[in-house]
């Protein structure tokens, strides 16, 4: 008999009554608010083409390396799974590929994976008992039925998951046609893009050399020197805004900025364009390229995002099979308060500029981002982000950051994902979380209850729409 599927209603929330009542009637003032979807990785052809998903494995497995990367670790090879190789090759059926799933779901036990797939299989799509080997044929069966009918086309997910606008993120050398397709058919700042240049600004990215001609091409600049090649990012940040964006991201190895002279950064690129460059240049050319983009921002008002502190691609031959982002990247220990003093002693006063710090360091927390954030007009804390997703890593957030730099330096929640169905399970979680540290402040008598209301739903809706510059 397989067992059934259940979500508590009270999952996340304080055990002590007062507590527990506090979050609850938080939770019912936000639980419904719009979803602010400001930063992630959803492929616009979904929106742009709007057509059927095509099975449960392609849709919910192999896009999703926070899966894979945990079955991978017990010996589940990303082959047996569907994880597409470099040249976009599967080899796995996608029946086969979901038993496995179901086979080795007790692996998710007390992860976030398993508090978003819960959601997504009982709340999305309805089904009422749980994944294991025994239904695993039922799993992908109901789910395939599902997604060919209308209502789980991609475009009626986002209204059903009351989801009020989504940015993907594009790299410059990329020519946006879906999202001029997304415009053409009436859905323009509901799907909005980010500009995401580390292709073409960072020596080191297995994409550079390809990237930097299209990159030239789509500008119509000569990106031979440097004044044409600031030009071109120019150009190009403005064809993103012109679909939408309101932001700019930076994936960054560390924070490290710098403010050459015209002459030295000049000399700079001339040395990077040459090829191939020691590491040391690598990494002060894409510091510099932070104060640039920083400076650019100043001029067409993008928010700049700041994502630092992963060795990406850490497995050398999951990398050369399969290619990046495929859940070998592993968080570093990253410094902010002498990397970003550059940028800072240039532009941290600046009225027009708005930069989001992140960081997969959570001992930075307390000792290096909410003083700088504290202070700093021009900085904003992102949310725990990626491997800190979690009701954990929520928490530490919150408890290392809210003493230093309060709630209104912060931006909300950002979901960052390729799981699109997972969305709003990662927004409930978030919003779960965040209204069980505010029932704690309330039962300490640290916080009104009609503050926490009104903390709340700034954190949930408010926030990450002032600080993205939505409208």
């Amino acid at each position: 008999m397989p067992r059934p599927l259940t979500l508590s209603p009270d999952r996340l929330f304080p055990r002590e009554p007062f507590a527990l009542g506090a979050a609850r009637e938080l939770y019912a003032g936000v639980k419904d608010l719009p979803i602010i979807s400001p930063h992630g990785h959803t492929d616009p052809q979904w929106f742009a083409d709007d057509e059927a998903f095509p099975n449960a494995a392609d849709l919910l497995l192999s896009p999703d390396h926070y899966l894979y990367r945990m079955l991978y670790s017990q010996g589940i090879s990303m082959e047996s799974l569907g994880v597409p190789n470099r040249a976009g090759a599967r080899t796995a059926e996608p029946r086969e590929a979901w038993r496995l799933l179901a086979a080795n779901y007790h692996l998710f036990r007390g992860t976030p994976s398993d508090l978003w797939l819960k959601h997504v299989f009982l709340e999305v799509f309805g089904i009422k008992v749980a994944l294991e080997a025994e239904t695993a044929d039922h799993y992908f069966d109901a789910i395939g039925e599902a997604l060919q009918t209308p209502a789980f086309r991609p475009r009626a997910l986002l209204d059903r998951f009351n989801i009020e606008v989504i940015a993907t993120t594009e790299s410059p050398h990329e020519d946006l046609v879906h999202h001029r397709k997304i415009i053409a058919d009436g859905w323009g700042g509901r799907v909005i893009t980010a500009y995401r240049p580390d292709p073409v600004v960072d020596p080191e990215h297995e994409a550079f050399r390809e990237a930097l001609p299209v990159f030239a091409e789509l500008s119509g600049q000569d990106i031979g020197g440097w004044q044409g090649y600031l030009e071109a990012h120019r150009i190009r940040r403005a064809a993103f805004a012109a679909v939408g964006a309101t932001s700019t991201d930076h994936g960054h190895p560390t924070a490290q900025t710098a403010d050459l002279s015209p002459v030295e950064a000049e000399r700079l690129f001339g040395e990077v364009m040459k090829g191939p460059v020691a590491p040391e240049t690598a990494e002060l050319f894409r510091a510099q390229m932070l104060t640039e983009m920083a400076r650019m921002s100043v001029d067409d008002g993008l928010v700049m995002q700041i994502h630092p502190g992963s060795h990406r691609n850490h497995n050398r031959q999951v990398f050369e099979t399969f290619g990046r982002d495929k859940g070998a990247d592993i968080p570093t220990r990253t410094d902010y308060v002498r990397a970003l003093k550059p940028l800072l002693d240039r532009l941290g006063n600046e009225p027009r500029l708005s930069i989001i710090l992140f960081t997969l360091d959570e001992t930075s927390y307390a000792r290096e981002l909410a003083p700088l954030a504290g202070h700093y007009p021009v900085l904003k804390l992102g949310p725990s982000w990626w491997f800190h997703d979690s009701p954990e890593g929520m928490r530490r957030f919150r408890e290392q950051t809210t003493e230093t730099a309060g709630f209104y330096n912060t931006v909300g929640f950002n979901d960052d994902t390729r799981a699109f169905l997972s969305i709003p399970a990662r927004h409930d979680v978030a919003r779960r979380s965040d209204c069980a540290f505010l029932a704690r402040l309330v039962a300490e008598h640290r916080l009104e209850l009609e503050d926490a209301h009104q903390v709340a739903g700034d954190l949930a809706y408010r926030l990450p729409k002032k600080a993205y510059k939505l409208p």
